[in-house]
């Protein structure tokens, strides 16, 4: 393998989108919601070292709400809190997205804000994969490895874990 390659994986900035893997799979392994958020603010503050150090601000600054989004959803199921995440991720779009899929991970963000405070369970699950899409095509674009794996290993253990927890409904 070419040395100069290898560099480019091993870069302050992918480590810290690898340390955001470990994170955001740990936290989709988790049958408990609150667990669940807990390691998804990790995978957040990871997220917004790892962006900014890529120079992408939208998705930084969209990680950095997403971090504030799930520690406030620790503690309130508010509708209104919820819309207030939304319209600050909307806002930051507007503030910075300089091409189409700037966007992405905003839209995702709104996505996963309406999830973990409007639903729990399985059906919060579902609607986060819906954001899952939207940041893999923002990472593949945005050339961040580790989110990219990330956010492909999501969706399988993600998949998994809902297939786990309807097992268990139904069982």
């Amino acid at each position: 393998m070419d040395f100069v390659l290898l560099q480019g994986w091993l870069t302050p900035a992918q480590l810290f989108g690898y340390l955001a893997f470990v994170l955001g799979v740990a936290s989709f392994l988790q049958k408990s919601d609150r667990r669940f958020k807990w390691f998804m603010a990790g995978e957040c503050l990871a997220y917004v070292v790892h962006f900014w150090m890529l120079g992408i601000p939208t998705a930084a600054a969209s990680s950095g709400v997403s971090l504030v989004r799930s520690l406030l959803s620790l503690y309130t199921r508010s509708a209104w809190v919820a819309l207030s995440v939304v319209a600050v991720n909307l806002a930051l779009g507007y503030g910075l997205a300089t091409q189409w899929w700037n966007w992405l991970p905003l839209l995702a963000s709104c996505i996963g804000t309406l999830a973990l405070f409007l639903l729990h369970g399985i059906r919060m699950r579902v609607v986060m994969l819906m954001g899952t899409l939207l940041w893999i095509i923002n990472n593949v674009l945005s050339g961040s490895i580790g989110g990219t794996a990330l956010e492909l290993t999501i969706l399988v253990v993600n998949c998994s874990t809902i297939w786990r927890m309807r097992a268990v409904a139904k069982g």
